[in-house]
């Protein structure tokens, strides 16, 4: 147990977390918008997936970690207007629409792997180019946090970035209080001219836009590679995220390390002979300790 405990709060963990988290948060993040404008948004996990892929996809085609980058966020994007066409537009039910987009995706890209690779179940070529880490200087070596400010790509800072940018945007800024507006009174905001259907067409495609960087982070920053359904639930989890963090930029971002470090101590403790199975179960249990807690308290408040 000393040993396991050791393992856990060594350097190589404690960097491994930022990696971890940055997925889940800015597909979180996404998410979190779209919940703000009136958008119950579960097709996270279709978004990341086909951004993963795009990015394998084009930094193999071009050498390019930025061209990959490039590519997940216009894939994340196309998922997004999609999601819009069929539900803003067309009306279709958010939840039919978003699984079917999961599902898409998933079918995809799989179907994709075989058509251009010629593989299945992974895509790995040392001419897929990942995206470079650097250390930021001075505070990578700082004892303790160090290894947090060590060896990660730039998606990590933009995350952080982007949570303080949402935040502003949807506290302050007379757009994103117009988009708060379309989700608590969608009636009230069509009185004063706005346009709900082009508010919620907007928060979809910039939600796809942050899943797609959350896909890169996942295909091209944490490895460099893809492989079928390689999101594992990531985006079913930031679904959770958002709604644990009430949709509220700081508090997603709260939550949302946890369920990183969580990921991220689950692949470490695989690394100890754990089987697998147990190991991948993890975040899953603490989505599922974390809904009951929560509702127990609304239950009691």
């Amino acid at each position: 147990m000393t040993e396991l405990l050791g393992r856990l709060s060594d350097a190589a963990f404690v960097g491994s977390i930022p990696r971890f988290v940055t997925p889940i948060l800015l597909a979180a993040l996404g998410g979190a918008l779209c919940q703000r404008v009136g958008v119950f948004n579960i097709a996270l996990e279709g978004m990341m997936l086909g951004g993963a892929f795009a990015a394998v996809a084009a930094s193999y085609a071009t050498g390019s970690a930025l061209a990959g980058v490039a590519a997940a966020v216009l894939a994340g994007m196309l998922v997004g207007a999609l999601f819009a066409a069929a539900s803003v537009w067309k009306r279709g039910d958010t939840i039919v629409v978003g699984i079917a987009l999961d599902i898409l995706a998933s079918g995809a890209t799989i179907f994709a792997l075989r058509a251009l690779f010629g593989v299945r179940g992974a895509f790995d070529d040392p001419r897929v180019a990942a995206l470079p880490r650097f250390d930021v200087p001075l505070l990578s070596d700082v004892p303790g946090i160090g290894p947090f400010f060590a060896g990660q790509t730039a998606l990590v800072w933009l995350a952080v970035v982007a949570v303080a940018v949402v935040h502003v945007f949807l506290s302050w800024h007379p757009l994103g209080i117009r988009w708060r507006g379309v989700g608590e009174h969608p009636a009230a905001a069509r009185s004063l001219g706005v346009s709900v259907g082009r508010a919620q067409t907007a928060a979809l495609i910039v939600c796809g836009l942050l899943c797609g960087l959350a896909g890169a982070q996942l295909a091209i920053g944490t490895v460099s590679l893809f492989v079928e359904n390689m999101t594992a639930g990531r985006g079913w989890i930031a679904v959770v995220v958002v709604l644990l963090g009430a949709a509220r930029p700081v508090i997603v971002a709260a939550v949302a390390v946890l369920f990183g470090a969580v990921d991220a101590a689950g692949f470490q403790l695989q690394g100890q002979g754990l089987p697998p199975q147990l190991t991948e179960m993890l975040p899953y249990v603490v989505t599922l300790a974390a809904l009951a807690v929560s509702g127990w308290r609304r239950r009691h408040s």
